[in-house]
């Protein structure tokens, strides 16, 4: 018997996605429709089922109440991807059986408003309700809006999976046994650490924040009121949100604000140097303090303030360490699932399945791009359209990952982007820019749409009704003047494999198609024409 073990969870919440019957009105519902999605009941399987080796008979489950002895789909993570596969599943196959399992207390929530929206509410309960303000003033919540609460159940948790000859199952801490025919590890991943942090002791560990999760939002919201300084190190996506969005409060709170990077610019790893630069001065702005060039060598806690070794010291009351993500692959060594030794995660084919009923979406998922290569991805919009496909390809889909995800960044309501494919600086880019209007903002997008939460899903039908400009364009911009808006090209050998849309909104499916085609283009101000940048 293999075993897979979660050594580092400590709570378990089972959720049951199951519907007590089909849905047979064409009434329009959407009430009734979303609680047949996400009912919770404990329907027994139709038809006969295979009996468990008599060797190792399965435990009822009757002393542990809300807990099956038997899922069609077992879903191992509560997150995005997960619940996104769950709602594909139960489109494709209504009768089924699906369960979650997770470490989370709450339900499915989004991730981005986190770093993004929920900073610049004017409820002060905002971070407790989770009820924020669109850039466009449309009221949203980050728990899954589709989703009602489920029974819970609490569990200490030593959970491991083991595959048998006649059937695969998963057991909890408590003896809690559920079988299944299929699973998905939607395990996502946890913030990296600096070392130097990890080694320096309690007193820096217990002020240091690893923000990934609601409960890090509340407490970095309550730590940004009560201190007189916070470092943020890293120079990346959640730094640059986090940055920004204190800064924008460091006035009213007293709080002086430092963002730290061994980068020589802002986001250095993905937008071009001169974007880099502009955008650290963006940064600088508002309000936040920035250190270039920066590698920390250590943190000691002295006279109850932090200090970070630089070349010389930096005092501070609490960091934020933003330096990425380590994927969750406790469960590779006991199932003899491969971890990628490149980008890290379980390593799956292009339909993304690791072995014959196993499949992997999400941030833990290292997936073959039919057009792009060899990925992992970390972001929502990925998370929503791999769990997506892994829920199709468990029901026999069979359907390889072609649809391009993207990703998108706000530093408040005014400056934004959404990006696609492969975008790192290293490789060379071509960018066209344009002067921006009142109207290229991110809360003048969401105006627009009537959207927060910028995805594929919602930008599809306002985008693909776009057509390239007609008339000749002003020139570009020279580098030395604001970069309003634009579109930047990201190549590899001389094919458009990434896109960043600066201030440039709704037009994603253009991007998509455009790495979908894997050209190469003699003049790439022409193809800037499709996204219609030097519009009014």
């Amino acid at each position: 018997m293999m075993t897979f073990r979660f050594a580092e969870f400590n709570v378990i919440v089972v959720y049951l996605f199951v519907c007590l019957k089909a849905y047979h009105t064409v009434s329009g519902d959407k009430e009734r429709y979303n609680e047949r999605m996400i009912d919770i009941a404990n329907r027994p399987k139709q038809g006969p089922q295979a009996p468990a080796p008599a060797a190792e008979p399965v435990e009822s489950n009757a002393a542990h109440s809300g807990v099956p002895e038997h899922a069609h789909y077992l879903l191992i993570g509560g997150g995005t991807a997960s619940f996104a596969a769950a709602r594909s599943i139960r489109a494709r196959d209504p009768g089924a059986r699906v369960l979650i399992v997770t470490e989370a207390s709450e339900l499915p929530y989004m991730r981005p408003p986190l770093s993004k929206e929920l900073w610049f509410s004017d409820d002060p309960k905002a971070t407790e309700t989770l009820h924020f303000k669109q850039w466009n003033g449309k009221e949203r919540r980050c728990v899954s809006e589709y989703s009602r609460p489920p029974k819970t159940r609490p569990h200490t948790l030593t959970c491991w999976l083991c595959f048998r000859q006649l059937g695969n199952k998963v057991k909890l801490s408590d003896g809690a046994e559920i079988s299944y025919e299929k699973c998905l590890i939607a395990t996502g991943g946890v913030p990296r650490n600096l070392q130097v942090i990890d080694r320096a002791g309690e007193e820096v560990t217990k002020r240091t924040t690893l923000f990934r999760k609601i409960e890090d939002l509340r407490s970095l919201e309550k730590i940004s009121r009560e201190v007189k300084s916070i470092t943020i190190i890293g120079g990346g996506f959640l730094g640059s949100e986090l940055a920004c969005a204190l800064g924008r409060r460091s006035t009213d709170l007293g709080l002086e604000v430092i963002q730290m990077f061994p980068e020589k610019g802002n986001m250095g790893k993905v937008l071009p140097e001169y974007l880099s630069n502009w955008t650290t001065e963006k940064v600088r702005k508002e309000g936040v303090n920035i250190i270039m060039d920066a590698v920390v060598k250590n943190v000691s806690y002295k006279n109850d303030k932090l200090e970070i070794k630089l070349k010389d010291g930096r005092l501070t009351d609490h960091i934020v360490a933003a330096v990425g993500l380590e994927p969750s692959v406790e469960l590779a060594k006991s199932a003899g699932l491969e971890v990628d030794s490149d980008f890290g995660g379980y390593r799956v084919n292009a339909e993304l399945q690791a072995r014959a009923n196993i499949w992997v979406a999400g941030d833990a998922a290292c997936f073959y791009d039919i057009k792009l290569g060899r990925r992992r991805v970390e972001h929502h919009d990925h998370a929503v359209v791999s769990g997506r496909l892994a829920g199709e390809n468990m029901t026999g889909a069979s359907k390889p990952y072609w649809h391009q995800s993207m990703f998108w960044s706000d530093l408040g309501p005014d400056v934004g982007y959404e990006a696609i494919g492969i975008v790192d600086s290293s490789l060379p880019t071509v960018g066209v820019f344009a002067k921006a209007t009142a109207k290229d903002t991110p809360k003048a997008a969401t105006e627009q749409s009537g959207t927060g939460i910028r995805s594929e899903s919602e930008t599809e039908a306002v985008a693909g009704t776009l057509k390239a400009e007609t008339t000749a364009p002003p020139p570009p911009i020279q580098q030395k003047e604001d970069y309003g808006k634009g579109v930047i090209f990201y190549l590899r050998d001389n094919v458009v494999v990434g896109i960043v849309l600066w201030n440039v909104f709704n037009r994603m499916p253009i991007a998509r198609k455009i790495i979908k085609d894997g050209e190469q283009h003699a003049d790439l101000n022409e193809v800037a024409k499709l996204f219609n940048i030097h519009e009014d």
